[in-house]
């Protein structure tokens, strides 16, 4: 472990257990932060918090156990990265979406005043654009279709209130369908990739909801955790936001044909029912470029090499099932848990 100065600072990542949260979390920790790291385990896995973090087991709801963090360290930095983020799933589980995007973002907002954070970090979405004009900019008014952009703006907006109000400042990121290593490949709701590999490794077929058409530029991790990491670093990110990933856009159809290429095999694809999403969303990343001085990206097909590399060393596990659907009406039927019918 690194050996770090007094005046050190000390940030808190949540979701820290999860795919985005770890990686940032190490690349804090590269930069010279104590890390303090907060994740219920809900979609993350403990072998996924870096040995460096000082780690808590807990929700963003659990008002207690962030209070007891807030006074057991000077927190300096927030990344609150914590998030149900399936953006499909979440008109089915309303009540969930809004309970632990909104009201858990508002319960470490309030410490961020209450403790005089420098700069609270929240990672958002592009699905706060909704159906924009391609390629989507921070200039755009943002129009969600979904709950899960809808909790996602709504944070923004709230932040927005709290630097004019409190002096809270922010750093809002919308970063867009990030993959890469310790993604979380038993869930089949979300990270269309990781279920396209999952699928492979099952010698199942890659389904895709719809003729494959919709279009989304695919983001290895590699080319948005260390922007996230050092935002703070940056004063002239102070109470901005940014889109960050990949610029280069792929049809769904492209990406399978792609993922079965990086694992040797040929495609084999099972066309779903279409379900109720946007058809084209993919940024324009000049802003985050000229602020951070991003570097090349990684090219999708280095970004697939890595991963299934990585896939091909996990243990296999069964997808998993959302267990407390809400609303049934209009559920894709392949979403349908075995005995609900």
């Amino acid at each position: 472990m690194t050996l770090q100065a007094p005046e050190a600072p000390t940030c808190l990542v949540t979701g820290v257990a999860g795919f985005l949260g770890s990686h940032v979390a190490d690349h804090c920790h590269k930069l010279g932060f104590r890390v303090v790291g907060l994740d219920d385990l809900s979609g993350g896995f403990s072998q996924n918090v870096p040995e460096h973090v000082h780690f808590y087991r807990g929700s963003v709801n659990d008002i207690e156990m962030i209070d007891q963090i807030f006074k057991s360290h000077r927190i300096e930095y927030v990344y609150h990265l914590a998030a149900y983020a399936a953006e499909g799933l979440s008109h089915f589980i309303r009540r969930f979406n809004y309970t632990n995007n909104v009201i858990g973002s508002i319960n470490l907002i309030n410490q961020a005043i209450n403790n005089e954070v420098a700069c609270f970090v929240f990672t958002s979405s592009i699905a706060v654009y909704g159906a924009a004009q391609t390629p989507m900019l921070e200039t755009t008014i943002p129009q969600p279709e979904d709950p899960y952009g809808i909790a996602k703006y709504a944070i923004e907006l709230d932040l927005k209130a709290a630097h004019e109000i409190f002096g809270l400042n922010s750093i809002i990121f919308r970063p867009h369908n990030v993959y890469g290593e310790r993604q979380n490949l038993a869930d089949r709701y979300r990270n269309v990739i990781g279920i396209f590999m999952n699928q492979i490794m099952d010698d199942k077929k890659m389904t895709i909801f719809g003729d494959g058409t919709q279009t989304r530029a695919f983001t290895h991790v590699i080319d948005v955790a260390p922007i996230i990491a050092r935002a703070p670093l940056i004063k002239s990110a102070y109470n901005q936001t940014f889109n960050v990933g990949a610029d280069q856009a792929y049809s769904v159809l492209e990406l399978a044909r792609s993922v079965a290429r990086a694992f040797g095999k040929e495609p084999q694809i099972m066309h779903l029912e279409p379900r109720v999403e946007v058809q084209h969303a993919y940024a324009d990343h000049t802003k985050a470029r000229l602020v951070f001085d991003t570097g090349e990206p990684l090219s999708l097909e280095e970004g697939l090499k890595t991963m299934a590399a990585w896939v091909k060393r996990q243990q296999r596990s069964q997808p998993s099932t959302f267990g407390a659907i809400e609303v049934e009406k209009n559920l894709p039927p392949s979403w349908r848990q075995p005995n609900r019918g």
